[in-house]
């Protein structure tokens, strides 16, 4: 028998953690969230572990020590011990042991991300955690994952991840040079993000009449597609209307609702602009936020110097014939911008909406499109034509409308509104009081106003870009 009292000291430290393994135990069949040791073998297959490489001898976080080889079914989360039958093992241990963890001999882990497993010194570990350290001496094999792993994980969130390791090997993400960061936090959202890729693979193959291998779609998917809808988002500060979500996440949830909203609106939207709107049907603190001035600007800092700046383009078109001049300027732009064109012609009954006159219009402008190869659609709307232009113009950057003076019906009828569209609207207006302008000479009215600075934004973008001769004007 062991007189030593340091080992009966131990031995009841031993006792306590025990309990409070068995009292973790309970509380986690309670709240649903788990207590368990992760095991390393189980992480390895799931995430498709491969390579690994000797870091020698580091310092490392004891709270990042999250599972264990072999022995993850004896310890809690926290490495308490659960086999009373550890108790002289882990005594002896502890006794051993220098209060201030001098001479301890360091423990043999695997790194996985930002995570390690014992390999060996389990119940150091275990010790070293009741005592409070902050950090241990560790043997460190890291092994080579593109998967996340933080030491918050739960074991639940390991099958999110095991399809995030199967995903980026079938589409031979994980061999590119690209940092990707593509997390999901909800379970089946990767085969949507492999059916979109799939789709992109089918359109590359008839556009190149050339066969294209997965990898190769998704890459260009990542790139074309994935890429600018996250910058938007990030730049736009979307993701504030969606706490403990991804960036992925919501792209999964624009690719499962876009394609209604494409058919409710007539349009052919890009996936950030389908996401905007389904932010702001979720919120009307969002849609204030983006009907605000300046959020347009705001939004396209950083545009104005990476791509170009009027991506889609929102044309008003009425019955008349001048009203097509506004069409005209688009196309003009559009061809400078590589930017997409949406007609609105608004009606003022449900039955309107089937008239010869107004499919007439659809099929003129569709006509008209694909005569300049632009890409571009028509919808027809019931409802006030100011109201239904400030409604779409979030999903543009830019609205182009022929004003006639005086005041008459249909398209003309709008220039007794524009103030009110110049006013509401957070999207740069071009209005067209004559012919087609090729924005050579540009002449701006500063007087420090939110909506002179839209202007001056605008400006100096077709300055640098376009090459235009800018003057402003401004009072002292």
């Amino acid at each position: 028998m062991n007189r030593n009292p340091d080992y009966h000291l131990a031995v009841q430290d031993f006792q306590s953690a025990h309990l409070r393994a068995k009292l973790q135990g309970v509380l986690a069949r309670i709240t649903g969230r788990s207590n368990e040791l992760l095991s390393y073998e189980d992480i390895a297959s799931k995430l498709k572990l491969q390579g690994r490489s000797d870091k020698g001898i580091q310092t490392i976080p004891v709270d990042a020590i999250i599972g264990s080889v072999g022995r993850y079914a004896d310890f809690t989360r926290t490495f308490l011990p659960r086999r009373a039958g550890d108790l002289q093992r882990w005594a002896n241990v502890k006794t051993a042991l220098d209060p201030a963890g001098v001479g301890l001999q360091p423990v043999e882990v695997y790194k996985v991300s930002e995570v390690y497993f014992v390999m060996d010194g389990n119940h150091r570990v275990s010790i070293a955690k009741q005592e409070g350290w902050k950090t241990i001496e560790a043997h460190v094999i890291e092994i080579q994952t593109d998967i996340p792993l933080t030491p918050d994980v739960q074991p639940d969130e390991l099958i999110v991840k095991a399809e995030y390791a199967d995903f980026l090997e079938q589409t031979g993400l994980n061999r590119t040079q690209e940092i990707l960061d593509l997390r999901i936090t909800i379970p089946g959202g990767y085969q949507k993000l492999l059916d979109e890729i799939c789709t992109c693979r089918c359109q590359m193959e008839q556009e190149d009449q050339t066969a294209c291998s997965l990898q190769d779609a998704a890459e260009s998917w990542y790139r074309d597609i994935y890429l600018p809808f996250a910058e938007a988002v990030r730049e736009r500060g979307m993701m504030r209307w969606f706490p403990d979500r991804t960036i992925t996440d919501l792209y999964v949830w624009m690719t499962e609702h876009r394609g209604d909203l494409e058919k409710e609106l007539g349009w052919s939207i890009r996936p950030e602009a389908a996401a905007e709107v389904m932010v702001q049907s979720k919120s009307r603190r969002a849609t204030a936020a983006d009907s605000k001035i300046g959020s347009w600007r705001k939004a396209r800092l950083l545009n104005r110097y990476s791509e170009h700046l009027f991506r889609d383009i929102l044309v008003p078109v009425g019955k008349t014939a001048e009203s097509w001049d506004a069409l005209e300027q688009a196309f003009r732009i559009a061809h400078r911008e590589e930017a997409h064109v949406h007609g609105l012609h608004t009606v003022s009954t449900k039955e309107e909406l089937n008239d010869p006159e107004a499919i007439a219009i659809q099929n003129q402008f569709q006509r008209f499109c694909e005569e300049e190869k632009i890409q571009g659609a028509l919808a027809v709307e019931v409802g006030e034509p100011t109201q239904k232009i400030l409604d779409r113009s979030t999903l543009t950057d830019l609205i182009v409308m022929k004003i006639s003076y005086p005041p008459s019906t249909g398209i003309k009828l709008l220039a007794s509104h524009i103030r009110t569209l110049i006013t509401r609207s957070s999207r740069p207006i071009l209005a067209i009081p004559g012919g087609v302008s090729n924005l050579n000479h540009a002449l701006l009215a500063f007087d420090g106003s939110p909506k002179s600075k839209e202007a001056l934004f605008v400006a100096t973008y077709l300055a640098e870009q376009w090459k235009t001769e800018l003057t402003i004007l401004t009072g002292l």
